[in-house]
């Protein structure tokens, strides 16, 4: 039986928490997947740590976060599409992701080679 778009967006949101935990260390404090046509959106909230929102009170110490956290997700990258291929049987076109060193927010944009 074929999942729902709102099971899909459930596992999807449960899958990456986990990979949050397991392979950064921590997990997000809120998690929501939205999908949008070919698109996959997942907000994460709280993922920055005390001494992360203590380095970001300058501009450099942002900068610094946002390269270690871009870095990790590249390093990372083949177990975040595994994730998004094993819920929705499609392939990860390209992934884009930011983090907000001022809310401690991250989001994840999976463009797919098809629509959902």
């Amino acid at each position: 039986m074929a999942q729902s778009k709102g099971q899909m967006e459930d596992e999807i949101t449960k899958a990456i928490i986990n990979w949050e935990r397991e392979y950064l260390g921590r997990g997000p404090t809120e998690a929501k997947t939205d999908i949008l046509r070919n698109m996959i959106i997942v907000t994460l909230k709280g993922v920055i740590s005390q001494a992360e929102h203590y380095l970001s009170r300058n501009k450099e110490g942002m900068n610094l976060i946002k390269k270690l956290r871009q870095q990790l997700i590249e390093q990372g990258r083949p177990e975040l599409e595994e994730i998004i291929l094993k819920v929705t049987q499609r392939k990860v076109v390209s992934l884009h992701t930011d983090i907000s060193t001022k809310t401690g927010e991250r989001v994840f944009l999976f463009r797919l080679d098809q629509e959902l």
